[in-house]
């Protein structure tokens, strides 16, 4: 399910599993009560394109390895739970998490032409949004909202989740 996401396909729950992932705190009425709640507030737009959309294109343009694409991802799913992320347009927001992946692992600022080029992003753009992933990859461990790194702290995922915060790019 989860690589069905990540690759635009749709999964939906059903109320009845909704019901039990909230421990049972919401009754079947409240669920769907807020599911039309949620559509209207949305005006039924459902289908806006997440970072996901750009990823591989981007990761592709920039020729990345298997460490830099789960670094990248890894980066990208902890923007996700982050309110203040959703100033950023999704196709920047993944640029900037493969840009700061590959800065990440190399020790230095890396943004070629050709990235540029496929993302229409030039590093300048990139930097301020890249700085916050750095923080937010800085604290993943800490706090409440720590699944993404549990999940990246993992041989499936590489262990994507202990590689250094790119700290230089906060300078």
């Amino acid at each position: 399910m989860e690589n069905d996401w990540m690759n635009g396909k749709v999964s939906v729950p059903v109320v009845d599993d909704l019901i039990v992932i909230s421990d049972k705190e919401y009754t079947r009425r409240e669920v769907l009560d807020m599911e039309k709640l949620m559509a209207n507030t949305l005006q039924f737009n459902l289908c806006l394109p997440t970072p996901y959309v750009f990823m591989r294109r981007f990761l592709k343009a920039a020729q990345s390895d298997k460490k830099v694409e789960l670094l990248s991802f890894f980066i990208i799913e902890l923007c996700l739970v982050d309110y203040e992320m959703l100033q950023y347009a999704p196709s920047q927001l993944a640029a900037s998490a493969i840009y700061t992946a590959q800065s990440t692992l190399k020790g230095f600022e890396e943004w070629s032409k050709t990235c540029e080029f496929y993302s229409g992003y030039n590093e300048e753009k990139l930097l301020e949004c890249s700085r916050k992933m750095v923080g937010l990859h800085h604290k993943a461990g800490t706090g409440k909202l720590t699944g993404v790194y549990r999940k990246y702290n993992t041989s499936k995922f590489g262990y994507a989740a202990r590689t250094e915060p790119a700290g230089f790019l906060l300078m």
